[in-house]
């Protein structure tokens, strides 16, 4: 997979001055990823005080790296895609909004989608579910007639050193779940971002 593309200099500082979001400095590689991942959702617990994390549901990859990587699935942020692409004019009238996915390497694009079969520069994350960061191939599921139809676009992602993550739900910090395609594309997620630690996600 193809290393992640970022939004614009200037909308990004305008995020981050507006949302005040404490960025992480750690990078995450995809170099040698498969071509699936053994995935899982993770639900925060109230112990989790971190405001980049309470209430957040996780769909958290494995192998994507050498340490697990998540991206979160419930925190629609205030930015619209049709803002995010704004040379994009057949998106104009696209409401849906964009994803903070986690503090790390923000605001570097990834994006969920749902598809029958695996294109080249995507990775299956559960049955029918792939994640990407390939900039063409994104501008080409925009391009569709009905562009949001199976997409989630985020801004960032989530990541743990060796060890941290399972020493986290030994700790009670999180609930795992099963990934499945139904829970990764909520229509209803119930938790805004930014918000205050220890809210409840939707279940």
């Amino acid at each position: 997979m193809k290393k992640a593309f970022r939004i614009p200099h200037c909308l990004a500082a305008l995020l981050v001055a507006v949302l005040v979001l404490p960025v992480a400095a750690r990078t995450a590689s995809a170099a040698g990823a498969k071509d699936s991942l053994t995935s899982i959702l993770l639900v925060a617990q109230d112990v989790v005080s971190d405001p980049n994390f309470g209430g957040s549901i996780v769909v958290v990859m494995n192998n994507l790296g050498p340490a697990p990587v998540g991206i979160i699935v419930n925190r629609p942020m205030p930015l619209t895609v049709a803002r995010l692409f704004p040379k994009l004019k057949r998106l104009a009238q696209v409401q849906d909004k964009v994803y903070f996915g986690g503090p790390v390497e923000f605001p570097t694009v990834w994006y969920l989608f749902r598809a029958k079969t695996a294109p080249a520069s995507a990775i299956e994350v559960c049955d029918g579910v792939y994640v990407s960061s390939d900039e063409k191939f994104l501008r080409e599921l925009l391009d569709r007639r009905n562009p949001m139809e199976g997409l989630r676009i985020f801004l960032g992602h989530a990541g743990w050193a060796p060890d941290q993550l399972q020493g986290e739900i030994e700790g009670g910090a999180w609930r795992p779940r099963q990934a499945d395609a139904e829970s990764i594309f909520n229509a209803k997620p119930v938790l805004p971002w930014p918000s205050g630690a220890g809210s409840k996600p939707g279940t």
